[in-house]
């Protein structure tokens, strides 16, 4: 498996090409829209298969990017090396990211987007009701996709956590007294932004290239820090995933970065011993950050190598209906 990412440049993650010609280079079949959730907002969606019949799909793998991201730039990357794996890979950009309505970086209650995740997920399901849908989380996307499976119970055939955000390292929060005052600022300055964290981008992707590609993405709106009440959301998602992670019972992929210091790993930890799930496995990578697209060509080919074996392993399981549990695992590579 060779990730798309090394063909990136600091300046573009198609390289050389334009967009289209990427496309074209990788055989993908790609659609974008826009869908008007319950509020009334143009919410961004697209898809990417192998421009070919759809009868060869294995599966369908659903993506959400994490917080300051969206699902196109480097985060396409990922769905176009699933896609050509012989996915059918969806995604939106939540809201206040990317193309779609909101406020940059407001997310003062994750439940709206839980909601948009399931509309759009659900409509594609409808679409290819024969194939086996997976759900793959980044970071936020990770909490995001748990509290997915939580609402729609027996509704997917497994779930991938790429360092998800089950706990928030403490590195990376806020420093005293300030996490304490966050109920008071989210409250009454819901939208501050100057007290919640430390930066974010560069814990995040190990090399520095990744960084400066990620920085000139144009449609990235560079919010920075996340404002109070989002900050408190956070904190308060994490909180319900660790009460509720033992009602999880599809079959779970979780990699994780063991260096991550936004989204900490032993929370990682706690949420794969919790879950329900008999077949489950964790992977932490030792000397790993957060983003793990955005470590050196052999680490990325390490992960999604993992990855893509589990999907596969997993969708031709579900669509033989064979079931064969594997034991919890907790490995360290």
């Amino acid at each position: 498996m060779s990730h798309p990412i090394h063909q990136a440049s600091e300046n573009s993650p198609y390289g050389d090409l334009t967009r289209e010609e990427f496309y074209k280079k990788h055989q993908i079949f790609h659609q974008h829209n826009f869908m008007l959730n319950h509020k009334g907002m143009n919410i961004f969606t697209q898809s990417w298969r192998l421009d070919c019949t759809t009868s060869h799909l294995k599966g369908l793998v659903a993506m959400v990017h994490g917080y300051n991201s969206e699902s196109s730039w480097l985060s396409e990357l990922s769905a176009i090396a699933i896609a050509k794996a012989g996915f059918l890979v969806c995604a939106l950009d939540l809201q206040g990211h990317g193309y779609s309505d909101g406020l940059p970086g407001h997310i003062p209650r994750i439940e709206p987007i839980v909601t948009d995740c399931v509309q759009f997920f659900d409509t594609m399901k409808s679409n290819y009701p024969k194939l086996p849908a997976f759900l793959y989380g980044e970071s936020l996307g990770g909490a995001i996709s748990m509290l997915v499976c939580l609402a729609q119970k027996g509704e997917w055939d497994g779930l991938i956590l790429s360092g998800s955000m089950c706990g928030i390292s403490s590195k990376f929060k806020p420093i005293w007294p300030l996490e304490k005052l966050l109920p008071v600022a989210a409250l009454f300055a819901p939208t501050w932004r100057i007290v919640v964290s430390k930066p974010l981008a560069s814990r995040s992707y190990r090399e520095e290239w990744k960084r400066r590609l990620v920085a000139k993405n144009p449609n990235r709106r560079r919010f920075g820090k996340p404002p109070a009440a989002t900050a408190l959301e956070f904190l308060r998602v994490c909180e319900y995933v660790r009460r509720h992670c033992h009602e999880i019972d599809v079959p779970l992929l979780m990699v994780h970065g063991e260096d991550d210091t936004v989204c900490d790993s032993n929370s990682a930890r706690f949420v794969h011993e919790s879950v329900a799930s008999k077949d489950k496995t964790l992977k932490i990578f030792p000397g790993m950050w957060h983003m793990l697209i955005g470590e050196p060509k052999e680490n990325v080919e390490l992960v999604f190598g993992t990855i893509l074996s589990w999907l596969g392993n997993k969708a031709a399981k579900a669509k033989t209906g064979v079931v064969n549990p594997s034991l919890s695992l907790e490995v360290h590579l």
